[in-house]
């Protein structure tokens, strides 16, 4: 089996209004260990802070001031209570267009 390189793009919005984005690699060696990888998600999402290695620093990250996570790309393979298969993003810019 080989291995191959996969990454997530992480944007974090801060209650400043300050965005950040970072690109999270993972080695991956099966579609089911990369659903593995990615379901483990909700549990880093219960810890207080995140710590970013970088090749030139550590980051550490205060979850108590984030907003807001973006991933990309998605993760499908988040299922359970409050979250929404099915959704979409409607934003000021195409409210008004009509199908």
């Amino acid at each position: 089996m080989q291995s191959q390189a996969s990454y997530s793009q992480l944007t974090f919005h801060y209650t400043d209004g300050r965005t950040e984005s970072f690109q999270i690699f993972e080695l991956v060696d099966s579609e089911e260990s990369q659903q593995e990888i990615r379901l483990d998600v909700k549990r880093y999402l219960d810890k207080p802070w995140w710590i970013l290695h970088l090749p030139e620093e550590t980051i550490f990250i205060n979850m108590a001031n984030i907003l807001k996570i973006e991933v990309k790309p998605p993760i499908p393979q988040i299922h359970g209570d409050a979250i929404f298969p099915n959704a979409q993003r409607i934003t000021a810019l195409t409210r008004g267009v009509r199908v």
